[in-house]
């Protein structure tokens, strides 16, 4: 990751190349709000520009009081549910299409790969059929590796209902899998 120390001062001095590498260390947490919000595949890149767009333009305003990457990550939630407003989805609405694939790792075995593949695509559609906000929170707390509090100040929701929501989120992607699983094997 970019060091916080000093980069905003040098981005907003006008190196470009600063920017360029924050934009590549925080892509996968943009990616990943938006992959998990945004149902239409053809607006994600778009949407994914116009965060960064955001985050340069907002740069000045950044207070060192909280992570960079909550930061970002709050801008790229507000900037999807701007998106999913306009487009009158409502952000707890039925399940929405599945997620992108950007899991990425060393290059294992073919059966290993055909294997993992699997599973990845097995839980990623499960994840994909949560609500958009459990969506979310899973994303940011297991893949993310985001605290509750960070959470919390990104979706603005209590410790504790962000807590509540992962509880649920968790229990509802198990009973879809062992659901999928138990249909499976009869």
């Amino acid at each position: 990751m970019v060091e916080k120390n000093g980069i905003i001062d040098r981005i907003l001095a006008g190196e470009t190349a600063v920017f360029e590498q924050l934009v590549t260390d925080y892509q996968r947490l943009v990616n990943h709000v938006v992959f998990r919000m945004i149902p239409d595949d053809h607006d994600r890149p778009d949407i994914c520009q116009d965060i960064f767009m955001r985050v340069y333009r907002n740069l000045g305003n950044f207070r060192a009081d909280a992570r960079l990457s909550t930061w970002i990550a709050r801008i790229a939630y507000n900037r999807c549910l701007d998106y999913l407003g306009r487009k009158k989805i409502s952000v707890t609405a039925e399940p929405l299409e599945e997620a992108a694939r950007f899991i990425a790792g060393n290059e294992p075995r073919p059966d290993e790969q055909a294997v993992g593949q699997n599973r990845r695509e097995v839980l990623e559609q499960a994840i994909g059929q949560l609500p958009v906000q459990y969506r979310m929170i899973i994303t940011l707390y297991h893949l993310d590796e985001m605290s509750y509090e960070e959470i919390g100040k990104i979706m603005k929701l209590p410790i504790g209902t962000v807590k509540s929501y992962l509880f649920r989120a968790r229990r509802q992607l198990k009973e879809t899998l062992e659901a999928r699983y138990l249909r499976e094997e009869l």
